[in-house]
């Protein structure tokens, strides 16, 4: 890791003025934000980025905003340990309970923030190798395309392969969460599906929209409508702390033996968290039964474009479609 400058602002204008003014590559890794440090200072021990400033955002008044009941309100520095332990998000944000439980360790997610965890760069290992110039770091090949691919998209690829590693934005983006970013010219709020970008969209080399004098400042969910339940599930390669091989959000509305209205957001298969939004219409109506189930499934994966290594991502997630529909259901299988 390179000397850097640490600056301690205490609110966000001054944090927003510490940061880059141009946008250039130079300018940009002049200063970084930083706030629980758990992705950002990784890529600075492999010499991945160099910045010459960290922000430290823990002083900034505002960004600690928590509102557990009826709409949530999370402000960027909420812990993931805080959201995973509240009783209320349990109850009726219950995706996103399940998501912030499950990622990595007690340890990192007592320190790890949400806003971290939203903005965390990908994981692929072309990317996190130093000496690799592929695509996210301004080469011109994405080599998992043709190579060591088993962790890759098999939706929305292209140039560059990554997923997104994040379990909290694709529980967030099915519970229709809103975004607010505060930049030199105001505050701006977006849903957050559109938060993320392809990488066939803008810059290849960024998954947000957040420019480089930006600062995601909260997160927030409507309270749920009556009759709806949600749950997350993820599939990872070993029992201990990891990142989701495939992962599935789910939401649904269920009248005595029929699925009333669904919503589905599918995980690390894409570079973007994945809204399913054939299946979803699929489901509207239709009977609650197995064969339901499995036919949502299928739709679900009709336009994957597996890569070579990473086929079986297509089996596994109609598997963990069909498993969380059935657990909405109360575990029974008609």
């Amino acid at each position: 890791m390179k000397s850097f400058e640490l600056a301690r602002p205490t609110s966000l204008d001054e944090a927003i003025d510490l940061l880059p003014k141009g946008r250039g590559p130079a300018e940009i890794d002049d200063a970084r934000p930083l706030a629980g440090g758990q992705d950002i200072l990784t890529e600075m021990k492999d010499y991945l980025i160099t910045p010459k400033r960290l922000v430290d955002l823990a002083g900034v008044a505002g960004l600690d905003a928590y509102q557990s009941a009826p709409d949530l309100v999370l402000g960027s520095l909420t812990r993931l340990a805080r959201i995973a332990a509240d009783p209320q998000i349990a109850l009726h944000h219950r995706a996103l309970s399940i998501a912030a439980e499950s990622v990595a360790s007690v340890q990192i997610r007592n320190q790890a923030t949400l806003g971290g965890n939203l903005c965390q760069r990908p994981r692929c290992w072309y990317y996190r190798n130093e000496s690799v110039p592929c695509i996210k770091k301004g080469g011109a090949e994405c080599f998992a395309e043709s190579g060591l691919n088993k962790y890759n998209a098999i939706f929305g690829g292209g140039p560059s392969y990554i997923v997104h590693p994040s379990d909290c934005a694709t529980a967030l983006v099915l519970l229709d969460a809103t975004v607010t970013k505060r930049g030199p010219r105001g505050e701006s709020r977006m849903p957050l599906e559109q938060f993320f970008t392809l990488p066939s969209e803008g810059s290849v080399v960024r998954e947000n929209v957040l420019k480089a004098n930006e600062i995601l400042v909260q997160v927030e969910v409507p309270a749920p409508k009556p009759g709806w339940t949600s749950t997350y599930l993820k599939f990872k390669e070993r029992e201990s702390f990891d990142f989701a091989m495939s992962a599935v959000a789910l939401s649904a509305r269920i009248e005595g033996d029929t699925i009333a209205e669904a919503r589905m957001v599918l995980g690390a298969v894409a570079p973007i968290p994945w809204r399913a939004g054939e299946a979803e219409s699929f489901l509207a109506g239709k009977p609650n039964t197995h064969a339901t189930w499995k036919e949502a499934a299928e739709i679900a994966l009709a336009q994957a474009e597996p890569l070579e290594h990473n086929g079986y991502k297509v089996p596994l997630t109609k598997g963990l479609i069909q498993k969380a529909l059935r657990e909405l259901s109360g575990g029974e299988s008609k």
